[in-house]
């Protein structure tokens, strides 16, 4: 999960300008997560004092296949740069 995670940072930030080895730009990321897949194993990491980025909000959902292209858009609507659904 980690490192899918990670690679899944690295992509975005690919898209922005590198300024001094920092991104010019600071993403905000929401993470929509599955309680029973994504977010356990993101809980697990975090027991395991593994860090992800500061500008990564996690939302804990029942179920992904819940999510309605309007909460999509409310998301992107009110500030976020990057949507990463996990289930």
């Amino acid at each position: 999960m980690r490192k899918h995670f990670s690679q899944f940072i690295d992509k975005i930030l690919i898209y922005y300008k590198m300024k001094n080895g920092k991104p010019d730009f600071d993403p905000k990321i929401v993470a929509m997560l599955c309680t029973y897949c994504a977010y356990t194993a993101a809980d697990m990491a975090g027991s395991m004092r593994l860090q992800y980025p500061h500008n990564v909000r996690v939302v804990k959902l029942t179920c992904t296949g819940r999510i309605d292209i309007i909460h999509i858009l409310k998301t992107l609507q009110a500030g976020a740069d990057a949507i990463m659904v996990g289930g």
